[in-house]
C-alpha cells in the first residue's frame, strides 16, 4: 500500500528536521517510493517569523493507519514537538507529519479522518504532494492530486 505524508518543519535545523523524519518514516513504517523537493513557505494559519520548510513523501507499507499515526506522533514526540494543533490553533513546531493519504482509502474515525481533510486547501501540502503523484486521484473529489494544486493557484 503507498500512503503519503506532508511533513514540515519551522524550528531548528529544518533541512535536517525533514530528512530525520524521512528516515524515522522508512524505518519504522516502510521503503520510501518517493520524496519531493524541500519547499519554504510562510506559516500557514498563526502569525511567526519562522518560515516553514514542507516536503511530501510517499512510503510503501503493510501498517494499518491508526497503527502508522501512532507511530507518526511517536516519531514526532521523540524529535521535540511538544503538543498538536488543537481545534485549528497553530504555533511552531519541530515536525509536523500528518498522513494524508492511504491509497485510496476513506476514513473517517475521532482520530483519524483520510483523506486528510484540509490537505486540499493547502498550498505547501499540496505542492509537494503533486510534484510527486501528480497522477495519484484524490479518493474523495476524483480530481487528481496535479488537478488540485492547479485549482489551488487559480
Amino acid at each position: 500500500m503507498n500512503v503519503y505524508f506532508g511533513l514540515g518543519t519551522n524550528l531548528g535545523d529544518k533541512e535536517q528536521n525533514l530528512r530525520v523524519a524521512v528516515q524515522y518514516i522508512e524505518e519504522r513504517i516502510g521503503k520510501i517510493v518517493s520524496l519531493s523537493a524541500f519547499y519554504a513557505t510562510a506559516p500557514w494559519g498563526f502569525t511567526s517569523a519562522n518560515a516553514f520548510l514542507n516536503a511530501a513523501v510517499c512510503a510503501e507499507t503493510s501498517l494499518p493507519p491508526l497503527k502508522i499515526l501512532s507511530i507518526t506522533q511517536s516519531i514526532e514526540q521523540e524529535m521535540g514537538r511538544t503538543h498538536k494543533s488543537v481545534n485549528g490553533v497553530y504555533g511552531d513546531r519541530v515536525i509536523d507529519v500528518d498522513l494524508l493519504l492511504y491509497g485510496n482509502l476513506i476514513l473517517d474515525t475521532p482520530t483519524l479522518k483520510l483523506p486528510h481533510p484540509l490537505m486540499q486547501e493547502r498550498r505547501f501540502v499540496m505542492e509537494p504532494l503533486a510534484e510527486i503523484a501528480p497522477d495519484v486521484v484524490h479518493p474523495v473529489s476524483g480530481k487528481t492530486l496535479g488537478n488540485i494544486y492547479r485549482d489551488l493557484l487559480d
